[in-house]
């Protein structure tokens, strides 16, 4: 039979091809595998929020059946709440939609906004889901170089856009370089967005795990912002909700019954136990996600500690649950990857899974998902790099 074109000359899904590099390598007992290729939790959620998933399951009728198109009233509330309180703005429950996952709300998303044909810009290293759909989809990905630290510019942006772009996407903290953009920055992507008049859609997926107290940005007291803005989240990260796939899109209210057309063909509903779990987690779990954040910027300080000081290697973006490092071989960032799984037991990803071929980043870039690993073992790491080098 014929395949859509376009599907096939999507790249593969990044995760499942690094992990065939294991084949056939042995991990000795005193090496045992790093595996940092994923930003994932390896846990389950806590207890109480399992037993509450379980209650929900055996005594509650409706977690069985279809829900609302774009999310339980309880739960858009719940979120309409807390962004107007943590972003000191105004987000109604309907400018709300709950969808399955943030990959999922980011596919809705584009397809409410761009066709084939139509130019969305992607910061690289970009997250490889974004452009894999944008790929599937017919419609042109525009690269948006970051400078030194990893932050893109708005400048550099403006003269990118053309008649044909739909979206600016940032994604902060940010996925694969672990960067936190700056207020300014987003504030000047905003104003470069309203000008043209298209949408800036910001993936908030760690947004609990930023470095900075109080809210990343101010973008929401703009009482004009849902002409423009469009925000992305993700409970999967923080209440450990990965396989019940959770997210939300905050948004106009108009754009959302657009967005709806999507969802009801998608996936008709959102996963109710799943929504029931984020709604519980978001009530009861305040105390529990601010120790998760805690941990996480302990990984995160170990990461400086352990790997700064390595000779040859350098830290390029650090955030989040990430690390995005330079290595110092004269090798192309894929086949240092695929040697490390051999001469080292650590499994990360090269940059050529982020970026286009011809990007410089692609010679020296790797990914390393340090939120996967406790502080022993992010020494451990540094080490064996060290060792490597």
């Amino acid at each position: 039979m014929r395949l859509n074109a376009a599907l096939l000359a999507t790249d593969a899904p990044p995760i499942p091809e690094a992990k065939r590099w294991l084949d056939g390598v042995t991990f000795p007992p005193d090496r045992p595998l790093l595996n940092v290729s994923q930003a994932a939790p390896t846990d389950p959620p806590p207890e109480p929020l399992r037993r509450a998933i379980a209650e929900a399951a055996l005594n509650d009728p409706d977690a069985h059946l279809y829900g609302p198109v774009l999310g339980t009233d309880a739960l858009r509330a719940e979120l309409a709440a807390e962004w107007s309180r943590n972003y000191d703005g105004r987000i109604a429950p309907d400018q709300v939609a709950i969808t399955a996952g943030c990959n999922q709300a980011f596919v809705a998303v584009m397809s409410a906004l761009a066709g084939a044909g139509d130019e969305v810009l992607l910061p690289t290293p970009w997250y490889f889901n974004h452009k894999m759909w944008l790929d599937m989809t017919g419609v042109r990905t525009v690269p948006l170089p970051c400078d030194a630290a990893m932050i893109p510019e708005a400048d550099t942006a403006a003269r990118l856009v053309t008649d044909r772009t739909r979206a600016i996407v940032l994604v902060t903290p940010n996925n694969p370089t672990g960067a936190e953009y700056p207020a300014e920055t987003l504030t000047a992507f905003r104003d470069l967005a309203r000008r043209h008049g298209i949408a800036l859609v910001i993936d908030e997926t760690y947004r609990d795990f930023h470095s900075r107290s109080g809210a990343p940005h101010d973008l929401f007291t703009d009482p004009d912002w849902s002409d423009t803005v469009i925000d992305l989240y993700s409970f999967s990260k923080t209440y450990r909700l990965t396989g019940h796939r959770v997210g939300a899109v905050i948004a106009s209210e108009s754009f959302l019954r657009e967005m709806e057309k999507f969802q009801d063909t998608a996936i008709i509903c959102p996963n109710m136990l799943g929504q029931t779990a984020a709604l519980w987690g978001m009530r009861n779990l305040r105390q529990w996600v601010t120790s998760e954040r805690d941990e996480i910027l302990a990984r995160r300080a170990a990461v400086q500690s352990y790997l700064g000081p390595v000779d040859g290697w350098e830290i390029l973006g650090l955030g989040a649950y990430f690390a995005f490092v330079s290595h110092p071989f004269d090798a192309p960032s894929d086949a240092v990857a695929r040697r490390l799984v051999r001469e080292a037991g650590v499994l990360a990803l090269p940059a050529t899974m982020f970026a286009p071929p011809d990007d410089p980043i692609c010679d020296k870039g790797l990914r390393i998902a340090f939120a996967n690993i406790d502080r022993t073992q992010i020494r451990d790491l540094a080490n064996r790099l060290a060792a490597l080098a």
